[in-house]
């Protein structure tokens, strides 16, 4: 009974398929998501800095313009770290 169990639990892993990456540029905070027809896959595009830059990309296509929700945010500079230095001992 457990040979069977673990058959079918090897070929249950064979046959799926494997995941998909995530399709969200974490740099940019305005995505596109194109809807694919019959000869078009859909996509989503997220190289867009503002929403009207999106917008104007979509104007005439099928795709609607969202917020990234795996937006990180403009970098932080990062703070240096200087030498210490040593204080004179009296």
């Amino acid at each position: 009974m457990r040979l069977k169990l673990a058959i079918i639990a090897a070929i249950g892993v064979g046959i799926a398929g494997p995941a998909a990456a995530q399709m969200y540029d974490p740099n940019y905070p305005v995505c596109m998501e194109v809807y694919g027809g019959r000869l078009t896959p859909e996509y989503i595009d997220c190289s867009f800095t503002s929403p009207p830059q999106c917008q104007a990309t979509a104007s005439g296509r099928s795709a609607t313009c969202s917020v990234n929700p795996f937006y990180k945010g403009p970098k932080k500079p990062t703070r240096e770290r200087g030498q210490r230095q040593r204080q004179p001992v009296n």
